[in-house]
């Protein structure tokens, strides 16, 4: 066969068609991942020795003779060992090469023998060298042109004849450094990605884990946050009530409750905290509970939200503060008494439609602790309607952001004043509904309707 570098090239080439396959089929093993995260047990060292003592028989066995030496890729199987496993693997995997080579005779087999070995406990040590980790591609593909190149040099040192040593090396010089770098080049690229792809796929398994906590903590809070509101309304004679709240995440901000006051009265309340997501749950926890301590203390609603706000403004370092519209209803009398503390006003539907708006009376929960609230009465008729809501409701937005609004909402309610509460409020939903179409909603939405009369 012919000896030209090209030709001799060809042929190793063809052997390393070969070799990629097997190194895609070795690398896919779970003790090769094994080694690619460290553990190298003694079983998974010896697993390297044999595994790549074969490559390196396979390089001699493949290989064409020039000059009676076998032109080959023999060092690859040891320099990979060496490379993904140190010195131990890469030395036995080494002298397994060797010892096949010496059987094969010829001027040159101790130097080929002793070069063998030789690379594996190179690629070994600069596996160490490298904190214990396979060396990047460009160090790999480098140390195997050096290494090719010591083995061509320990032919010429100790191969006689001398001048039959020099042409063998002229001749296969470059094929073999060539090919043996292009095999370190497979096996670093397949080894290398592999790694990444199992890294990559660990921090995805830690990610969904702690997502799957994350959301199960979030579930877990949303039940807490749920147990605030009232678990049923009151049934309360010639008048109809209904509330509820969607939150725009896992938890929200807006509150609502339901309060038993002296005299048979009963207090409405309803709240918007100043941000969303787990800080406005919590700062709506807090709220929530001063304000039913106020209420239950103080007959009046002005002194009720006076003190909450007191005690709010103290506990909030954030800067955070609370929207809040406190009503308490005396339903023999057909009166309601209520502070709104910077919260949406409130629309009080009268039976032959007129709106009304129940407009603020101080500033928001924690904004200032030494702020008044002023309390204001009205009398309510039968058909009249009240309608309590956040903001979410009226800011819910199109696909075009246009808001749904104040009007719209007004507009919902005097066309439904005629109805129970609890119609009136799927009305106003489904009407938000429609106007947001496939849009996500971004704020939490909560209504309480009161409807005089049944």
């Amino acid at each position: 066969m012919a000896s030209e570098p090209i030709t001799e090239f060809i042929v190793l080439f063809q052997m390393m068609c070969v070799v990629v396959v097997f190194a895609y089929l070795v690398t896919r093993s779970q003790w090769y991942h094994e080694v690619l995260d460290g553990i190298l047990s003694w079983k998974n060292q010896v697993f390297l020795i044999l595994v790549f003592g074969i490559v390196s028989i396979y390089g001699s066995m493949s290989g064409v003779e020039v000059l009676g030496a076998p032109l080959n890729i023999r060092d690859t199987g040891p320099m990979v060992a060496g490379f993904v496993g140190g010195p131990i693997a890469g030395i036995g995997a080494g002298l397994i090469g060797a010892a096949y080579r010496m059987t094969l005779g010829g001027f040159s087999k101790i130097a080929c023998s002793v070069a063998t070995v030789l690379s594996g406990l190179i690629a070994g040590l600069i596996f160490i060298a490298n904190n214990r980790k396979i060396p990047a591609l460009v160090l790999g593909v480098a140390a195997a042109i050096i290494i090719e190149g010591i083995h061509m040099g320990l032919v010429l040192v100790f191969s006689r004849p001398f001048s039959q040593a020099l042409t063998l090396v002229s001749d296969v010089a470059f094929p073999m450094i060539a090919a043996n770098a292009a095999g370190i080049f497979v096996f670093g690229y397949i080894s290398l990605n592999l790694k990444k792809e199992r890294e990559t796929a660990r921090e995805r398994d830690r990610y969904q884990g702690e997502l799957q906590r994350k959301n199960a903590e979030l579930h877990i809070a949303r039940e807490i946050q749920e147990s605030f509101l009232p678990p049923s309304l009151p049934a309360l004679p010639g008048y109809t009530l209904a509330a509820e709240s969607r939150p725009a995440r896992e938890v929200g901000g807006d509150f609502y409750d339901v309060l038993a006051s002296p005299g048979g009265r009963v207090g409405l309340v309803i709240a918007d905290v100043s941000d969303k997501g787990v800080p406005a749950a919590l700062f709506m926890a807090l709220s929530s509970t001063v304000m039913r301590a106020s209420a239950a203390w103080h007959q009046q609603p002005g002194d009720a939200v006076r003190d909450a706000n007191t005690l709010i403004a103290g506990e909030s370092r954030s800067g955070m503060f609370v929207t809040l519209f406190f009503c308490i209803l005396d339903p023999e009398q057909g009166t309601i008494t209520y502070v709104n503390a910077g919260h949406n006003p409130p629309l009080l539907v009268r039976d032959d439609g007129t709106v009304h708006s129940l407009s603020m009376t101080g500033m928001a929960l924690g904004a200032d602790p030494g702020e008044s609230y002023e309390e204001r009465s009205l009398s309510l008729c039968s058909g009249d309607l009240l309608v309590l809501y956040t903001d979410g409701v009226t800011e819910a937005e199109d696909s075009s952001q246009l808001q749904f609004g104040e009007e719209r909402l007004a507009d919902v309610a005097r066309r439904e004043r005629s109805r129970p509460a609890g119609a009136v409020l799927a009305s106003i939903q489904a009407e938000v509904s429609a106007h947001t179409g496939a849009m996500p909603q971004f704020d939490d939405m909560t209504l309480v309707v009161l409807k005089v009369g049944t």
